[in-house]
């Protein structure tokens, strides 16, 4: 094979971007006969996941004859960032063992990434991988251990992922992070700050986790003691740090700090992820300043439905009921699907504003139409609306069918006792 073939081509697959660049570099393999070639194919199968074309890829693969577990674990990979390929990347690790290739130590955590991305629908097959793990050798390897804890974490099964944790030979800071993280994810922070305090080394990503951690529990006080240690100890946060920081922000009312991480984030070029101004709208509206929460989102590019929905939820707060209704009519236009929780924001801003009529639209028809199931929050919100405005035996024929007169009372039905 030319050395110019390989010194032309690799790179112009590393940057195919669309179908018709794959179909243009499989016909270049193909036509020069290297269809058949380990090298090119690798490259090829990434190129194809990279761009969505999975099912080209497992076609071309399936074609090749000469296939080693180089040529697998590529394949493996591919189908396991995909939550709808993972029995595919286990069907070809089972058929690599088929032919009497040996899984390698990468094998086992493509696999189990394939398997974290399935949640606890994934434990009967992650424990499946976790025996032939073992009983390949691969039990003692760090970064199967890694991938170890987070698939029994996603699983809901902490107990385990910090068994294997105790029982692993060497861990290095991902594998305490892992940890530390799979704690805060299912609420236990507490536990989760215990295991940081001893980490033998700890980086940003130790500190974020406990960060988020507490933010996530309600504990915001706690998050910015931690955010505020990480500051003193010279660790330089990310874009992911001042998320979790700006949540605790936003919780507190601490407006001033979250100018302070707005500024630092300016100041230092850190890339603005979705999540960090989703964050950041959120503590600008929480904390009083709801002009500047639609400046930061007027000039958000990137929009998802929380965007939407944390900047309608704070219109609605502070007392914008119509400019609220205006912007989900935005968000429709723009085409993003509102999900239950945003319709509980609109609820709410049509509640404290007396906007009975658009209210009363709002409940008869969003929910079918996005084929939403209505939850007592929703139907808090609209018997709040019909007793404030006077509409008690509306709000009362609203609450009886649906067993909901006792809970009402937790969700602010505090005019109907007028």
């Amino acid at each position: 094979m030319p050395f110019q073939i390989i010194e032309t081509f690799l790179p112009f697959l590393d940057q195919c971007s669309t179908k018709y660049h794959i179909f243009q570099a499989h016909g270049f393999i193909f036509t020069r006969g290297l269809d058949q070639n380990n090298l090119f194919l690798t490259r090829f199968i990434e190129a194809c996941s990279k761009t969505g074309l999975l099912d080209h890829a497992i076609s071309v693969f399936s074609h090749t004859t000469c296939k080693n577990m180089y040529l697998y674990n590529t394949m493996i990979k591919a189908l396991s960032t995909n939550y709808s390929r993972i029995k595919d990347a286990v069907f070809f690790h089972n058929e690599a063992r088929g032919i009497g290739l040996r899984p390698d130590c990468y094998t086992v955590p493509f696999l189990l990434k394939g398997v974290v991305r399935l949640g606890p629908g994934g434990l009967s097959l992650g424990k499946g991988v976790h025996c032939q793990a073992v009983s390949y050798g691969f039990g003692n390897y760090v970064y199967v251990g890694v991938e170890l804890v987070r698939m029994y974490v996603s699983c809901g099964r902490v107990c385990d992922a910090r068994k294997v944790f105790d029982e692993m030979l060497v861990r290095d800071v991902a594998a305490w992070n892992a940890m530390v993280s799979g704690y805060c994810k299912v609420g236990e922070v507490d536990k989760a700050c215990t295991l940081f305090e001893v980490m033998p080394e700890r980086n940003v990503v130790s500190w974020t986790a406990v960060i988020a951690g507490y933010a996530q529990a309600n504990r915001p006080s706690e998050a910015v003691e931690i955010f505020s240690r990480m500051q003193v100890d010279g660790v330089s946060p990310d874009e992911v740090t001042m998320s979790a920081a700006l949540s605790a922000c936003a919780q507190l009312g601490a407006l001033e700090l979250g100018e302070w991480i707005h500024g630092y984030v300016n100041k230092h070029g850190l890339r603005k992820i979705v999540s960090f101004n989703n964050a950041l709208i959120d503590m600008y509206a929480k904390s009083g300043n709801i002009k500047k929460a639609v400046e930061v989102f007027e000039t958000t590019t990137d929009r998802c439905v929380i965007t939407w929905t944390t900047i309608i939820a704070g219109l609605a707060l502070h007392g914008f009921g119509k400019q609220a209704l205006g912007m989900f009519s935005r968000m429709e236009n723009a085409q993003v699907k509102p999900n239950d929780v945003t319709l509980i924001a609109v609820l709410s801003a049509c509640s404290h504003n007396g906007l009975v009529e658009p209210g009363r639209w709002c409940f008869n028809h969003l929910f079918s139409k996005y084929e939403i199931k209505p939850r007592i929050e929703h139907y808090g919100c609209m018997i709040d609306l019909l007793g404030r405005a006077g509409c008690l035996l509306e709000a009362q024929e609203l609450a009886d069918p649906h067993a909901f007169r006792t809970k009402c009372s937790y969700l602010g039905l505090t005019s109907c006792s007028i």
